[in-house]
């Protein structure tokens, strides 16, 4: 997207989450009575300068609580393969026992929808000498279930893994020939790991059949994350973290960051994640 298409884009956005007062008759109000109201605007556009390149950022005032599922996922298809291809993914997912307790501290009855939420969805550009070298969707706030058949991914997964000492180190991601890289990875573990042993520190992504999107607050309960973004660029970008307070850099290509809220030790990443049930009717796929 160039700067001119971006330019006639935002103000169709404008209208078109301003349409729904287009035929509201407009008659004006007295300064009292507008010294009572209070408010914020439903779009926020910020601008920022970074080391080398600018943003701008369109930001939404709404929150979201979904389940939806995608048969397969596949951005980023090269010759040489696929940044990202996910089979079967899933955000949110459907109770299947009334008496777990959920991300958000609630249970719910069996069949009942544990939603993802995510709140204050943003789109942002980045622009390096007046051309769009960037782009990236995300949340300000996010919260649920990912599930899904990992068969490659490029980004960072935020989890952390216990190696038996009681203490989590961040997962690394690995590529087929045990790697480590963040670009169309195959294998998760730790530094170090050897991915061609059984039993190792390291195992294939699709173990990962469900992640818990969130921030581990430390007292058994889970917050919102602020960092759960998909962005694509055409050349190396450090993306602003929400709050300011860092940046995430991500590699040309397709980009997902995915923080989790999950800890695992080395047996479980080898036994591998079950799904959480993202279906109402069992077609015998393993998503019931």
């Amino acid at each position: 997207m160039t700067r001119e298409a971006f330019k006639h884009a935002a103000p169709a956005l404008l209208c078109l989450f301003s349409a729904v007062h287009a035929h509201a008759e407009l008659t004006p109000i007295s300064d009292k009575e507008m010294g009572e109201v209070q408010g914020q605007a439903m779009i926020a556009v910020d601008r920022t300068i970074g080391t080398s390149e600018q943003f701008t950022r369109v930001t939404l005032g709404m929150d979201a609580e979904i389940q939806t599922n995608i048969d397969s996922l596949a951005l980023g298809e090269t010759v040489n393969g696929t940044d990202l291809a996910v089979d079967h993914l899933s955000l949110g997912h459907i109770s299947s026992n009334a008496a777990q307790v959920q991300l958000d501290g609630q249970t719910y009855a069996v069949g009942d929808i544990v939603p993802f939420v995510g709140a204050d969805p943003y789109f942002e550009l980045a622009e390096q000498n007046g051309e769009v070298v960037g782009f990236r969707f995300g949340l300000n706030k996010a919260r649920g279930t990912l599930s899904g058949d990992i068969g490659s991914f490029s980004g960072n997964i935020g989890l952390q893994i216990d190696d038996g000492s009681g203490v989590g180190q961040a997962a690394t991601l690995f590529d087929a020939a045990g790697s480590g890289t963040s670009y169309q990875a195959t294998h998760i573990g730790l530094v170090g790991a050897d991915c061609a042993t059984a039993g190792g520190q390291c195992a294939p992504l699709s173990n990962l059949q469900t992640l818990d999107v969130g921030v581990d607050n430390g007292d058994g309960t889970v917050g919102f994350a602020e960092d759960f973004f998909l962005s694509f660029q055409k050349q190396a970008v450090e993306w602003t973290d929400v709050d300011g307070a860092g940046a995430v850099a991500a590699n040309p290509g397709v980009f997902f960051n995915v923080p989790t809220s999950m800890t695992l030790d080395l047996q479980t990443l080898q036994n591998g994640i079950p799904r959480a049930r993202t279906e109402y009717i069992d077609r015998g796929m393993g998503l019931f």
